[in-house]
């Protein structure tokens, strides 16, 4: 099969069925895993070039409404008649769908490695049950204005499963625009900076400190930079940002859990 994937998620699923040798096209942003780098590259995710799309002569072209304006790329694929699957998932048991999904359309049998991603889910929910307290995480997807999951995304779903709780968990929506006072007065234990779209070592911590009455924030010595392809991609990756979510916030439960072998057999 010839495959295209027009945004990171998708491409990293495809890693996961172990199918990225069947991708002929990607788009600017993709970066996981290394076997993709030369590629051809198709434009940022929101603007796809689609001549050149269409002249890869794609079987498939993998899209994803997890990411907010997608919907034109869909529209166009449509007007091509381009076969296109278009996924959006909100929680970790759809993502694991997704697999199913892609595997199905591309011929491959994910059964075991399905299997793997929901036993590993299991193991992180039962170390954070485990724990002793559940700290309130505030997560900064976007700092001015803010943009911060609401309580329907997949960070919520890691923060209860690691034995904490997303500050803005109270609000029914996949993310929400509030403010820094709001944060301010809900006083988070932790703030967890993944700021869509920007290098880990672009992220400036100092930078939060200088917020009106933030320096007096009880979590102002917990703020830590989390690997933006980590936490902001709905793929499997998000497990492995899920156990090191775990041992920084409960140690003890979760210091001698491992990376399962569907990840680790990607990074060697």
């Amino acid at each position: 099969m010839r495959i295209i994937s027009i945004c990171p998620s998708n491409t990293e699923l495809l890693a996961f069925l172990n199918a990225e040798h069947l991708l002929v096209g990607i788009d600017d942003y993709s970066d996981w895993p290394k076997e993709i780098t030369t590629l051809p590259r198709l434009g940022p995710d929101l603007s796809i070039r689609m001549d050149e799309l269409e002249a890869l002569k794609p079987d498939i072209v993998l899209a994803s409404l997890s990411v907010p304006g997608m919907e034109k790329n869909v529209d166009e694929l449509v007007k091509r008649n381009i076969p296109h699957l278009v996924l959006d998932p909100q929680s970790l048991d759809e993502i694991g769908q997704d697999l199913l999904q892609v595997a199905d359309a591309c011929g491959i049998d994910a059964t075991a490695i399905h299997s793997e991603y929901l036993a590993v889910i299991e193991d992180i929910k039962s170390r954070g049950n485990r724990a002793s307290n559940r700290p309130s995480l505030y997560w900064e997807w976007w700092p001015k204005p803010v943009f911060t999951p609401g309580n329907i995304n997949w960070l919520t779903e890691i923060s209860r499963m690691t034995g904490a709780r997303n500050l803005f968990d109270d609000t029914e929506s996949a993310n929400i625009q509030t403010d820094w006072a709001d944060v301010l007065e809900r006083q988070p234990d932790y703030i967890l900076l993944a700021w869509v779209g920007v290098l880990t070592s672009k992220v400036k911590p100092e930078l939060i400190k200088k917020r009106p009455g933030w320096k007096d924030m009880k979590a102002i010595d917990h703020i830590h930079v989390m690997e933006e392809e980590l936490y902001c991609r709905p793929s499997p990756r998000l497990i492995e940002g899920a156990i090191r979510l775990g041992k920084l916030i409960h140690p003890e439960e979760f210091k001698d859990m491992e990376l399962p072998r569907f990840i680790k057999e990607k990074q060697l």
